[in-house]
C-alpha cells in the first residue's frame, strides 16, 4: 500500500472547503438538532447544516423551492414492500404537493417538504423500515441491484441478501457517515440480464463463473462519463464480496484525495496508482489472497419493458408500471400498494429507469383492467418504455434546462412523427454535466447545455449516441453538441427516420447502432442528422442517409465527398465526376458541372455547400463535416421561412 500513500500524500498538502466544514463538527450533531429546527422554524437552521451536513441523511435544501426540503430515501436494490410504497405515497401526499421523484438508482425522492415536516416523516417511515440515512454527499450511496433478484429465470445467485450484508458494514455507523472523500456508489447483480446499470459505479460485483464456481468478478472506479474497469479479481462467496467490499471502502476512506472535489471520487485514487496496485492493496487490506478474475456473465440487454411484464420462476409475473421521466404521485403510490395487494404479492420493485414493477401477480388480465393503467401505461410507445430524466431546472441548483419534460415532449413528437409499432429506443436526459440521468448509456444521450440562436443563449442539448448496456457497457459519444432545445427533435426524428426505415425485424436501436451507425464517423451521423432536418424544413425530398454497406472507412474527408456525390445524382442523375480513386475524381483536369444548370430552381444553399464537397481542386474541397454544417443550420431556414 505504499503507493497508495504516495499518491494520497501528493494530493494532501490542502484540503477543500467542504472537508472544512465537514471537520468542523460530526453531521449526527446537524442530525440531533432536526427536531429543535423543528420548532424554531426554517431561519434556525445554519448555513452549515442546509449546504452540507443534513444532506448526509437525505435532507436537501433546494433554493429552487424557498425554504422548502427534499427528502432521498434509501430503497436496497429497489425492492419495497406495498406498506412502505403506501406510507411513503402518504408522506407525500400529506405534506408534499402529491410529488415523488423516481430515481435511476432505484430510489425515490420527496419534495416540497418543510422543515417542520421532517420529524413526523422521518418518523413514520422508519417505522416501517425506511431510512434516508447517508443517501447524499460525502457517504456510501444506494446500492442498486437486479429488481428481479431470486425470481427471474435468468438469476444465478440470488444477491439481495448480500447487499443487506454489505449495507449493515456502512449504515447508520458513526464511523462511516461524512467520513468518505467523496460519495461512493455500489451495485451488485447475480443475473444475466444488465438491469441496474452494474458497471456504472465505483464498486461493482458482476456474475461471473471461474472453474465451474459461480461468483462475482470486481469492478471498481466507474462514475459519470467513465464506466468501472476489472479488478482482475474473482469472488467466490458472500464472505470474500464483504471483504473485499470492506477493504475497499476502508482503503478509499484512508487514501482518498480531499483537495480537489472534482477529482476525488475513487475513480482518480485508482488512476493515480493502476488498477493492479489498487488490486492488490484490496488483497493486502482483506488478507485475502483473491483469486483472479472469471468470466463475466452480466452482459445481456434486457427486454421487460418493451413486453410488460417478466414471468417469474414461481409462476407469477412482474407487471410493469412506466413513470416517463419519473414524475410520480404520492396518491399513486398509495393506489400502487393497494394493486399489490389486491393482484400481487405485496410487493414492488423499482427499476434504473425510474419505473417500478408490482410482483407476484397471478391474473394478469385482471390487473390491467384497472383504471389505474390509463394513468400509467403497461406498455407505452417505445419512446417512453425506457425514458430517463434527472430533476432539471425545477428542482436541481446545477440544472441548465428543465428536463423531465422536456424529455416527454420529444418522446411525444417523435412518437406522433415517427410512429414505431415495435422497437426500444433508450433515451436518456441529464440536465447538466453531472450526468444524473446516465444520458452516456442511452441509445440516444442528452445533456443539457446553453447553446447560442443568433448568438443568444438559450437552453440546448449535447446529443450522444452509442451507449450500451449488453457486453459490459459502453459509454456513448456526442454526435452534435449545443443543439438549441427547439431544434433537438428535429435531429433526433431524422435518426428515427433511418432506424424506421433501415431496421431488421425486432431490431432495437442499440443492435441498430453496431450494425449500422457504428461505420461511420461521429460527424457524419451528427451531420446527417442536421442535413435530413434541413431537407424536411425546406421540402426537397432527397434520398439520404445511412447504408448497411459502408466503404469510407470511417474517414471524415472520403466521406464527405462520397455524401456530396450522392445528393448530387440524387438531384441531378448524373455522376458529378466521369470516374473516381479513393472518394476523388480521378482525373485532376475534370470540372464539375454546375448543378444549378442541370436543375433550375435548386435550392441555393446545396447547391453552394455541393460545390464545396465537390470541388474539383483538393485544397478548396471541405474534407471535415464541420465546414459545411453552417450551411444547414436551421436557425436559418426557419427565418427564410418566416
Amino acid at each position: 500500500m505504499k503507493a497508495l500513500q504516495k499518491a494520497f500524500n501528493i494530493r494532501s498538502h490542502k484540503i477543500n472547503k467542504i472537508e472544512v466544514i465537514k471537520n468542523s463538527k460530526t453531521a449526527q450533531e446537524a442530525y440531533d438538532m432536526l427536531e429543535t429546527y423543528a420548532v424554531n422554524g426554517f431561519d434556525s437552521v445554519p448555513p452549515e447544516d442546509k449546504s452540507y451536513f443534513l444532506k448526509c441523511f437525505g435532507i436537501y435544501y433546494r433554493p429552487a423551492t424557498p425554504e422548502k426540503f427534499m427528502l432521498k430515501l434509501r430503497i436496497p436494490g429497489g425492492f419495497m414492500t406495498a406498506e412502505q410504497a403506501r406510507v411513503i405515497g402518504e408522506c407525500s401526499l400529506e405534506f408534499g404537493q402529491d410529488y415523488i421523484d423516481l430515481t435511476t438508482r432505484q430510489q425515490c425522492e420527496l419534495r416540497y417538504l418543510t422543515i417542520e415536516s421532517l420529524p413526523p416523516i422521518i418518523k413514520r417511515l422508519n417505522a416501517v423500515g425506511v431510512s434516508a440515512f447517508q443517501t447524499g454527499v460525502d457517504n456510501i450511496r444506494g446500492i442498486v441491484a437486479d429488481p428481479f433478484d431470486d425470481l427471474a429465470f435468468d438469476n444465478v445467485i440470488p444477491s439481495h441478501g448480500t447487499l443487506l450484508k454489505l449495507q449493515d458494514i456502512f449504515l447508520e455507523k458513526p464511523e462511516w457517515i461524512s467520513t468518505l472523500p467523496r460519495k461512493f456508489n455500489t451495485s451488485i447483480t447475480g443475473n444475466l440480464s444488465n438491469r441496474c446499470n452494474v458497471y456504472g459505479n465505483d464498486c461493482c460485483f458482476a456474475l461471473a463463473q471461474k472453474d465451474g464456481v459461480f461468483g462475482y468478478n470486481l469492478y471498481l472506479g466507474g462514475r459519470v462519463g467513465m464506466l468501472a474497469k476489472s479488478a482482475d479479481i474473482f469472488l467466490k462467496n458472500e464472505e470474500e464480496v464483504l471483504a473485499a467490499f470492506s477493504a475497499t471502502i476502508e482503503l478509499f476512506k484512508r487514501y482518498g484525495f480531499r483537495d480537489n472535489r472534482n477529482k476525488n471520487r475513487l475513480y482518480f485514487l485508482i488512476a493515480s496508482v493502476g488498477m493492479q496496485e489498487m488490486a492488490n492493496s484490496i488483497r493486502e487490506h482483506a488478507g485475502i489472497e483473491f483469486a483472479h478474475a472469471g468470466e463475466t456473465m452480466t452482459t445481456m440487454n434486457y427486454v421487460e419493458p418493451d413486453h410488460g411484464k417478466i414471468q417469474l420462476r414461481d409462476g407469477t409475473f412482474g407487471v410493469h408500471v412506466v413513470v416517463p421521466s419519473g414524475i410520480f404521485k404520492g396518491s399513486s403510490f398509495i393506489k400502487a400498494a393497494e394493486l399489490a395487494l389486491k393482484h400481487g404479492n405485496g410487493e414492488l420493485r423499482f427499476d434504473m429507469e425510474q419505473s417500478f414493477y408490482l410482483m407476484g401477480v397471478k391474473d394478469l388480465n385482471a390487473l390491467l383492467q384497472e383504471d389505474y393503467f390509463l394513468e400509467y401505461k403497461n406498455i407505452d410507445t417505445p419512446y417512453k418504455n425506457h425514458l430517463i430524466a434527472c430533476a432539471g431546472t425545477e428542482h436541481c441548483p446545477f440544472g441548465v434546462i428543465e428536463n423531465k419534460n422536456d424529455a416527454i415532449s420529444m418522446a411525444e413528437y417523435l412518437d406522433e412523427k415517427v410512429p414505431l409499432e415495435s422497437g426500444r429506443v433508450r433515451m436518456y436526459w441529464s440536465a447538466c454535466v453531472k450526468g444524473c440521468g446516465i444520458h452516456g448509456l442511452g441509445d440516444i444521450g442528452f445533456e443539457g447545455c446553453k447553446a447560442k440562436i443568433e448568438g443568444i443563449n438559450g437552453e440546448g442539448v449535447h446529443i450522444f449516441l452509442g451507449g450500451k448496456l449488453s457486453g459490459e457497457s459502453t459509454e456513448g459519444h456526442t454526435v452534435i453538441k449545443s443543439v438549441p432545445l427547439e431544434y433537438a427533435k428535429l435531429y433526433v426524428e431524422s435518426l428515427m427516420l433511418e432506424y424506421k426505415r433501415l431496421r431488421n425485424e425486432g431490431e432495437d436501436f442499440e443492435s441498430f447502432h453496431t450494425r449500422v451507425l457504428s461505420y461511420y464517423t461521429r460527424a457524419y451521423i451528427g451531420f446527417v442528422m442536421m442535413l435530413k432536418a434541413y431537407l424536411r424544413a425546406k421540402n426537397i425530398d432527397i434520398v439520404c442517409g445511412f447504408e448497411t454497406k459502408v466503404l469510407t472507412g470511417k474517414n471524415e474527408e472520403f466521406e464527405v465527398f462520397e455524401l456530396g456525390r450522392k445528393l448530387y445524382y440524387h438531384l441531378t442523375k448524373k455522376e458529378p465526376y466521369s470516374s473516381y480513386e479513393r472518394f476523388t475524381p480521378a482525373s485532376k483536369r475534370e470540372k464539375l458541372t454546375d448543378i444549378r444548370k442541370l436543375v433550375p430552381g435548386v435550392d441555393e444553399v446545396i447547391a453552394l455547400m455541393l460545390e464545396y464537397m465537390l470541388n474539383p481542386n483538393e485544397r478548396l474541397r471541405a474534407v471535415v463535416f464541420s465546414e459545411i454544417t453552417p450551411y444547414i443550420l436551421l436557425y436559418n431556414v426557419l427565418k427564410s421561412n418566416d
